[in-house]
């Protein structure tokens, strides 16, 4: 109930201040773990991804947040889980495994640091998407969250991970985090969802 009045109000907020328009929703599917994976440009982020995806999705938030009054037990309520700055911990893995594998909704950036211009990510992403099985949908935020300024969240289709699954570990988490970030990457070019 909480989660349900939080993305209606930080939606009409979000529609109004930054024209926020929603392109591929329908690709997210309706049941199953899903991952979904998006650029990262502020803190902002995550409630872009999450406010027009009917949904309950579910993130990693830094730990320091968590001790923050007010904050902490907001993003607590609201299904946001700890982890650690410089890395990911045990626990952290397992709680997204346990989300994705009973069906849930995970976000996630895989560029793990806000504004990063070199391309990279971290491998996580890929990790937790091989590991449980779930969808991994792609996901681009386009826009500066400049007042009156248009901006944009694009879900591309999800990504066809049968490929992958016959190479060795290692280079499995490789490909698939170069076939999400390629994604998200062309869908911030063209403004459109990506297909199979």
């Amino acid at each position: 109930m909480f989660y349900e009045f939080c993305r209606g109000v930080l939606n009409v907020m979000f529609t109004l201040v930054y024209r926020l328009e929603a392109v591929g929703e329908e690709n997210i599917p309706k049941e199953g773990g899903v991952l979904l994976c998006s650029n990262h440009l502020t803190v902002l982020d995550p409630i872009t991804v999450g406010i027009k995806v009917k949904r309950r999705i579910k993130f990693m938030a830094k730990a320091e947040l968590f001790k923050v009054p007010v904050l902490g037990p907001v993003i607590t309520k609201l299904g946001a889980f700890p982890v650690k700055r410089g890395g990911v911990s045990k626990e952290s893995i397992k709680n997204s495994l346990t989300i994705l594998r009973n069906g849930e909704v995970m976000g996630i950036f895989p560029e793990g640091t806000r504004n990063s211009d070199s391309g990279a990510a971290k491998k996580g992403a890929a990790t937790f998407a091989l590991r449980s099985g779930a969808a991994v949908v792609p996901v681009a935020i386009i826009g500066n969250y400049k007042f009156l300024r248009k901006m944009k969240v694009i879900y591309g289709a999800p990504l066809d991970l049968s490929g992958f699954k016959e190479m060795e570990s290692g280079e499995a988490v490789e490909a698939v985090t170069d076939n999400i970030m390629s994604r998200i990457r062309e869908m911030q070019k063209t403004g459109k969802p990506t297909l199979n």
